[in-house]
């Protein structure tokens, strides 16, 4: 249970006076709903006002605060266009205050003849002065426009003085909070107590201490986090699974083992032989051999006379792993299931009942082989595919589908920078393929902007006419799959108009799992030329015959997406092409990204730029990992800090275990604090 302090903290924003159903809704749209959302809604920056008795060219551009008497209104002729109302300040200087709705509020406010104290940017329209949306108080009356004013990200309805109003009604109803931090680090950084830490931010947003006390907070409630469930997972017993090499020797491989595939193959049957169950991160590179790593761990659980679950993302890439598996393990004798949300009626009696008997040794499957009615009669291995769509949660469900923990292996083929590992991973142990299999050729990536469209389609018919295949990848319209399904229907649309009809394919993430499998098997056989695609085929898809991507808005794209992308051409024997086309309007970031992509395939390289372009992600408790970030540290307050915070979790656990102690006792609201409650519940249950 939440101790008692943080009763203020967790409150609902309704309780604040003057917050109604309808501006809690317009806060929701900011991901604001409690007190402490208001308090980690920081400013972003500040804006400086200089308060002038007049104005002047000197001025111009600079937010001012100054007095003003209205003597005209100058309104619309036609009903369109901005109000103007023409003000002069002490020295007879006229300025032009200029709405560009609400009329009405501006005559209210600007009363012709009366004194008014107006703040805003003083900017030249042609011989005129302006201030355009002024805030305006009367004079002598009321607080005026403070010189220094912080910034916050807004949305529309909610102004910025309002929510400055509600971020300080929030500092006033936070609690003083026990400390947790160690304090001799506390009185090195010299960081004030968590509640002056809040409320200098709130004052003074370029303040850096404080935003650096409260940043390497969230990084130490991640790093305790993470060792408490480590320590949790460590002091479970399993059942080894040593395997015999029986199946393994007698597997087919498609090429030699490289030395990094040997090597963690070694790691991981080394982690299987103990009663500890294993818990190991495998990342490595697209196409580096890590779905034959699994393969060689689950050959080593079923040896040992247990089963093996493997859980991917997407129905697509869990009929892929099915097909895969169920042809290269067919003559060892090995029985392979699936089951996704798809399996009904009989065929989903038939996959439950083989699990429970026995008679199924290995599962491939979406979250469907962790529900409630599956039950396994022996689970002692689950590999986690794409570990960066999964969180926490789901993870240990999964491992409740056993008498004893299972082992588990989670990988990625998002290469995870060094930093990342830390804050995300840091109850793993980790194991890397950093070399690639023989004969892999290296993607050729170009960037042509969209004018030459018309050329790129020409290239792609050449490349049809040449028995070649093709992905094209829609761009992020917006944050909605239906837009996204959209772009990728007009464009399959105008690409059948010059191809046919026959020749290009359709999958979007609005369709249903039998007609989209339905194109990708016709895609994967060579019926189809081309397949235009959102992101759903970002993950997984292996065609080797396809040697063209194309990704269009390419700078919408963060760089591990563009990464994955490009992943889904180069896995033949040809040479392959990743075309990236870009609009018209390329921002610096965008300009930058695209430039990585075209220098290089070091797909770790890019990960450690795409941290450093777009921060970084966390995975413990009920938010789901990659997507949502700290919410107050940057990444390179990540890799500062973490390093640091890991530590000072570290000598607090090995000094009191049980978080009892007063720090212990601190630590625990700090936790709490950043909803990280499954940890405190690991706490409890050992």
């Amino acid at each position: 249970m939440r101790p008692d302090i943080l009763n203020p903290v967790f409150a609902e924003v309704e309780t604040i006076p003057g917050v109604g159903p309808q501006v809690a809704k317009l806060l929701a749209k900011l991901g604001i709903g409690r007190i402490a959302d208001l308090l980690y809604h920081l400013p972003t920056g500040v804006i400086e006002r200089l308060k002038v008795p007049a104005a002047s060219p000197s001025l111009i551009g600079r937010n001012v605060i100054v007095e003003v008497k209205p003597f005209e209104m100058r309104s619309p002729r036609s009903g369109r266009g901005p109000t103007r109302i023409v003000a002069e300040d002490r020295e007879g200087n006229s300025i032009s205050l200029v709405y560009f709705n609400n009329s009405g509020w501006a005559k209210k406010q600007l009363p012709i003849g009366e004194a008014r104290i107006v703040s805003g940017k003083l900017e030249a329209y042609g011989d005129e002065w302006q201030i355009i949306h002024p805030d305006v108080v009367e004079a002598g009356k009321g607080p005026e426009p403070v010189a220094r004013e912080p910034v916050y990200p807004l949305t529309e309805g909610v102004t910025n003085k309002r929510m400055r109003e509600l971020a300080g009604e929030a500092i006033e109803r936070a609690p003083e909070l026990p400390e947790w931090i160690e304090p001799s680090l506390a009185a090195r950084e010299a960081w004030r107590p968590w509640r002056s830490a809040l409320a200098d931010v709130h004052h003074e947003p370029d303040s850096r201490d404080p935003r650096r006390r409260l940043a390497y907070d969230e990084i130490f409630a991640n790093q305790l986090a993470l060792m408490l469930l480590r320590q949790s997972q460590r002091r479970h017993r399993t059942v080894p699974l040593p395997g015999t090499g029986a199946l393994m020797g007698r597997l087919n491989l498609p090429y030699q083992l490289t030395g990094a595939q040997q090597r963690v193959i070694g790691e991981i049957h080394g982690d299987m032989a103990q009663q500890v169950p294993m818990l190991r991160l495998l990342q490595g590179d697209v196409g580096s051999g890590k779905t034959l790593v699994a393969v060689a761990a689950m050959l080593a659980a079923i040896e040992s006379g247990a089963q093996a679950a493997m859980l991917a993302p997407t129905e697509i890439l869990a009929r892929q792993h099915f097909d895969t598996l169920s042809k290269q393990l067919h003559s060892l004798g090995v029985r392979v299931a699936i089951l996704t949300g798809r399996e009904k009626g009989r065929a989903r009696e038939s996959v439950l009942m083989g699990l429970a008997d026995g008679s199924i040794d290995l599962l491939v499957g979406t979250h469907a082989i962790f529900q409630e009615k599956v039950a396994y009669r022996n689970l002692g291995l689950a590999v986690i595919d794409e570990q960066h769509r999964f969180g926490v949660s789901q993870r240990l469900l999964l491992s409740q589908k056993a008498e004893r923990p299972p082992h588990l292996l989670v990988m990625t083929a998002t290469p995870i920078p060094r930093t990342l590992t830390l804050t995300q991973y840091g109850e793993m142990d980790v194991s890397r393929i950093d070399e690639m299999p023989p004969g892999r050729t290296p993607i050729e990536t170009r960037v042509i902007s969209d004018e030459k469209l018309g050329e790129v389609i020409d290239g792609l018919g050449r490349h049809i006419e040449g028995n070649g295949q093709a992905y094209w990848v829609c761009p992020l319209v917006e944050e909605s799959e239906n837009s996204d399904a959209a772009a990728a229907e007009d464009r399959a649309r105008i690409l059948r108009q010059r191809f046919g009809d026959g020749n290009v394919g359709l999958v979007h993430g609005r369709m249903k799992g039998p007609e989209k499998d339905a194109v990708m098997a016709a895609f994967a056989s060579g019926d189809l030329a081309v397949l235009v695609a959102t992101t759903v085929i970002e993950v997984g898809v292996n065609v080797p015959n396809a040697t063209l991507m194309i990704v269009e808005g390419a700078e919408r794209f963060g760089l591990a997406q563009l990464h994955q992308l490009r992943g889904r051409v180069g896995r033949g024997t040809g040479k392959s092409i990743c075309l990236l086309i870009r609009g018209p309007n390329l921002t610096e970031s965008g300009r930058a990204r695209l430039a990585l992509m075209r220098e290089s395939n070091d797909g770790f390289r890019i990960a450690e730029e795409d941290l450093r372009l777009r921060g970084p992600g966390e995975i413990l408790g009920t938010r789901q990992s990659g997507e949502e970030g700290f919410r107050v540290a940057s990444a390179e307050d990540v890799e500062d800090l973490a390093p640091i915070a890991q530590s000072d979790a570290q000598l607090l656990l090995e000094r009191d275990g049980g978080l009892a102690g007063e720090r212990g006792q601190a630590a625990r609201i700090c936790l709490y604090l950043f909803e990280r409650d499954q940890a405190v519940g690991l706490i409890r249950s050992g």
